[in-house]
């Protein structure tokens, strides 16, 4: 009588549980992994980049790295020592907006356009030394990658201050 059992390619018995070395060495990865989380290494980082030209200083605060789902600040702000005494416009990439979801600016822009290059945000009566732009935001629950972007402050159709900036975004 042959008998032919379903248990003869199962490896045998030898193999047994991973070392304690593996063990160990898993659950610091893990570990590490968890105390980067909790110190907020993987939560949003900003940064502000400045430029100055021509009497005007130009700074962006912008995510430099965020995550999806979570606010983020975005901040233009304009500083020229004798004041306002024109329109100003602010020039950003158009494809950067695409990551985030807005609940607006403050102050809206008096006019606005987009030539697929740039959306132009054009405030006609900025008052006293300071101009600061706010944007309400968050990034995109589908957003995966980041974007690069160009500001640029426009003063009598001449681009007098330009900041460059990339978000990265983390999983």
């Amino acid at each position: 009588m042959v008998i032919d059992s379903t248990l003869r390619d199962v490896r045998r018995a030898g193999a047994g549980p991973p070392s304690r070395w593996v063990q160990r060495t898993g659950l610091t990865v893990l570990l590490l992994i968890v105390v980067a989380g909790a110190v907020g290494v993987f939560g949003v980082h900003s940064r502000t980049t400045t430029t100055r030209s021509g009497g005007y200083e130009l700074s962006v605060t912008y995510p430099q790295t965020a995550r999806a789902g979570l606010d983020v600040p975005w901040r233009v702000h304009v500083h020229h020592d004798s004041g306002f005494n024109s329109a100003i416009t602010l020039a950003v990439s158009t494809d950067y907006w695409r990551m985030f979801e807005t609940q607006g600016f403050f102050p809206d822009a008096d006019s606005s356009t987009n030539d697929g290059r740039f959306v132009y945000l054009n405030f006609q009566n900025p008052r006293g030394t300071d101009f600061v732009l706010d944007y309400d935001a968050y990034i995109q629950p589908a957003a995966q990658i980041g974007k690069s972007a160009t500001v640029k402050l426009i003063v009598h159709g001449t681009v007098v201050a330009e900041a460059t900036l990339h978000t990265w975004l983390v999983p």
